[in-house]
């Protein structure tokens, strides 16, 4: 029974957040507005993609272990790929992103091939390189191509009526929300698949599997370009949404931030990926309102100084969770779930929890 619940309650819950354009809900305090207003549709979209784009990195550092400091430069190059080929050229929408699509696997392809010849810091020391080799690039506008600090605006012109304009958020939305879905099903497919359980034996013991004849450098490589590739598809759909290209977008700030989002959710599980972004996107947009308010504004200055940088806030609420709740809200929910349920634990009396600071990852092969 418990099966067919889980079974039921991703489609049921897809089903939920597919409508929500076509409801009147308010979350006070969560949501800007009803469902259907384009800011809140807007801010729901922009967490699916944020959503979408922790999964590749849960695949990169969740699955195979990588820790990288520069997975914002895929994202990055989908974003201004598919600007800049539509700015330059008059090719449409869908052979534009197939182009970046080639593009952005090419790129990983080559990064990673250089960077897993070395491992651990070494590894997320030569990703960040490289990070900050797009970032440079993006931000001196080489001929003219990204804009600079001001950014590249979206060219409209081969881009279909229903994807421009505030009027055609509810558009964009559902864009977004079947990114989300053709990511999770991507990275489920990943895990399941036999390069998946390498990988996940690769990250607990590389030498095993070079002793009983793996090769791990080639199973890393392909999971490391698939992250990648599904980042790139990620950057392509946020240019849609924001119509427009920010080099904010290219720092390995951003890659840090999608660290603090896997480890807020639960290091090793899909869930917790998706539920990590959503929440650090929620929380990144509304307390900025919460630390300008008049409530915050008439604290005395010992409260009100740090409670008026939104950082601050994000900041303490990790710390809270990392210190009080190991293994992220994945871990948490998994432990409140076995206590629910004593009955269900495993045979011997054994313990259902997974090892502190990494929840298990779903569908893993017993």
């Amino acid at each position: 029974m418990t099966s067919n619940r889980n079974r039921l309650g991703g489609p049921a819950l897809l089903a939920l957040l597919a409508c929500l354009p076509l409801l009147a809900i308010p979350v006070p305090g969560v949501l800007p507005g009803y469902t259907y207003e384009p800011g809140t549709l807007q801010l729901l979209a922009l967490c699916w993609l944020t959503a979408a784009l922790a999964l590749s990195y849960h695949l990169l550092f969740g699955v195979a272990g990588l820790m990288s400091f520069g997975h914002a430069l895929y994202f990055a190059a989908g974003i201004y790929g598919l600007a800049i080929v539509l700015d330059r050229t008059d090719v449409p929408l869908l052979p534009a992103a197939a182009l970046v699509l080639v593009g952005g696997v090419a790129l990983a392809f080559v990064v990673g091939a250089v960077s897993l010849r070395v491992t651990g810091i070494s590894f997320a020391m030569v990703t960040l390189a490289f990070a900050q080799a797009g970032n440079v690039l993006v931000r001196r506008d080489q001929g003219d191509l990204t804009g600079g600090e001001e950014g590249l605006a979206l060219a409209t012109d081969g881009v279909p009526a229903a994807l421009v304009g505030v009027v055609n958020t509810r558009n964009l939305y559902w864009v977004a929300l079947a990114v989300l879905l053709v990511v999770y099903l991507v990275v489920l497919w990943i895990e399941r698949s036999r390069a998946g359980h390498v990988a996940a034996a690769v990250r607990e013991n590389e030498v095993r599997v070079r002793i009983i004849g793996g090769r791990p450098y080639l199973t890393k490589l392909v999971v490391f370009v698939l992250a990648a590739s599904l980042a790139t598809v990620v950057g392509m759909a946020y240019l849609l949404l924001q119509s427009g290209a920010s080099p904010a977008t290219s720092t390995a700030d951003f890659t840090l931030t999608l660290l603090v989002m896997v480890v807020l959710g639960g290091v090793g599980s899909r869930w917790g990926a998706v539920v990590g972004a959503v929440l650090y996107t929620l929380l990144d947009q509304r307390l900025a309102e919460l630390a300008h308010s008049e409530a915050v504004a008439g604290l005395p200055a010992v409260l009100r100084i740090p409670l008026s940088e939104p950082m601050f806030l994000l900041g303490t609420c990790f710390v809270l969770v990392v210190l009080f709740l190991p293994g992220g809200l994945a871990g948490a929910a998994q432990r409140l779930a076995a206590r629910r349920r004593p009955a269900d634990g495993p045979p011997g009396g054994g313990s259902a929890d997974p090892a502190p600071g990494r929840t298990a990852p779903e569908g893993a092969a017993a």
